[in-house]
């Protein structure tokens, strides 16, 4: 199976998230990654869908989205032609005496320390999931007590806006 990021363009509305989650729940699709935010267009909102899935599989899946209807488009990312990345906040073990070591780790993943207290660090780090990964191995051996991490959130490359050619075609 290959990972597909799928950038869909909805409608605003009240249950549209539940709608599509459904729809992959009902094909055995394990959602992967899954954020959901507003787009530069009031009204409209875009969904970042990770799933692993064959091609065949995942173009059945693509038609079936488009005949929702509150879907407006779907444009899969491939990582060459789109810019993809995760967030992550990490609560990592850090006494007087390991801090310091903490934060270099950190500052190697170029990741910022954005809270300490007496026995933790709170990191938080944005870039590829293997960037990610790796900051996580890293941090392990000081005892990791608390990890969020946000969905995939991709844009295609270049100067067209997957909006603008949606809302003139529609």
């Amino acid at each position: 199976m290959s990972r597909h990021t799928l950038s869909v363009l909805v409608e605003d509305k009240p249950g549209v998230l539940t709608r599509v989650a459904s729809l992959f729940a009902r094909r055995a699709f394990n959602i992967n990654s899954l954020a959901v935010g507003p787009t530069e267009v009031p009204g409209i909102s875009r969904m970042t869908v990770v799933v692993d899935a064959e091609g065949d599989l995942i173009e059945q899946v693509t038609k079936q989205l488009n005949k929702l209807i509150n879907v407006i488009k779907i444009v899969e990312l491939t990582s060459e032609s789109s810019v993809q990345r995760d967030h992550i906040l990490v609560k990592v073990r850090a006494d007087a005496a390991t801090r310091l070591q903490v934060t270099q780790a950190a500052d190697l993943f170029r990741a910022s320390v954005v809270d300490v207290s007496t026995d933790s660090v709170v990191i938080e780090a944005t870039g590829h999931p293997d960037k990610l990964t790796a900051l996580l191995s890293v941090l392990e051996p000081f005892g990791i007590r608390e990890i969020v991490q946000s969905g995939t959130l991709a844009v295609g490359r270049g100067s067209r806006s997957m909006s603008d050619r949606a809302l003139r075609s529609a």
